[in-house]
């Protein structure tokens, strides 16, 4: 069982370091406004994963394969909202970083919009249970032998989840420290130019998925 909740560890970790347009959103958001608000994006993109993780755990996967118009509405409307995003972030870089001496009730709900943000952006991409039913499978035998195991299926399922949870955290915890901590070393005058840049990187993300999504539709039509 250790060796399973290694495994998923591991995979959670590797499926959360590419940088995409969530990484540049966390570089963006801890660069701007700190640590706290790069790990809340970082955190919402975990938990959409450990729920990825969950469904790809119960094989639904099947459900998104049979629905292929689902997977392009949330395509098409998962990279619109990339491009809005930077658009934001790209007009309140004018305003500089945000004062750290925020009132904590402000910070917290400033946080838990960057979460909810992040966690919805991450879910518009369905396709993503069938890289976990893929990944889970590659787990090994010793996995398909726990969950057949009378009464282990679910802690099986459950050790994978949070595996898959914990590992992508780590890696969010690594990439927020890191450029909070860069942040304190660089000058204020860079920070404007590097959030403008981060906001051109996820503009290109969300254009490349829309029309992508949008040349799907024209050939299914």
């Amino acid at each position: 069982m250790q060796v399973l909740f290694i495994k998923a560890t591991m995979i959670g970790f590797c499926i959360a370091a590419p940088v995409g347009p969530i990484g540049m959103l966390c570089i963006q958001r801890s660069l701007n406004r700190g640590f706290r608000s790069g790990l809340a994006t970082g955190l919402g993109a975990a938990c959409a994963d450990a729920l990825y993780g969950l469904l790809g755990a119960l094989g639904v996967a099947g459900i998104v394969a049979a629905l292929p118009a689902l997977t392009l509405v949330l395509k098409i409307a998962g990279g619109a909202f990339l491009v809005w995003l930077a658009w934001s972030t790209a007009r309140a870089s004018s305003t500089g970083p945000a004062a750290t001496d925020a009132a904590g009730d402000t910070q917290a709900v400033a946080n838990a919009r960057e979460f909810l943000t992040t966690f919805v952006l991450t879910l518009s991409n369905p396709l993503a249970i069938l890289s976990f039913v893929a990944i889970f499978a590659a787990l090994g035998p010793s996995a398909e032998a726990h969950a057949s195991a009378e009464g282990a299926g679910w802690l099986t399922v459950a050790q994978m989840v949070v595996g898959v949870f914990a590992g992508s955290a780590a890696w969010w915890l690594c990439l927020s420290g890191a450029t909070a901590a860069l942040r304190v070393r660089m000058p204020a005058s860079f920070i404007p130019g590097i959030t403008r840049l981060s906001a051109l990187a996820i503009a290109g993300f969300g254009a490349v998925q829309v029309i992508a999504g949008l040349r799907s539709v024209v050939q299914v039509v």
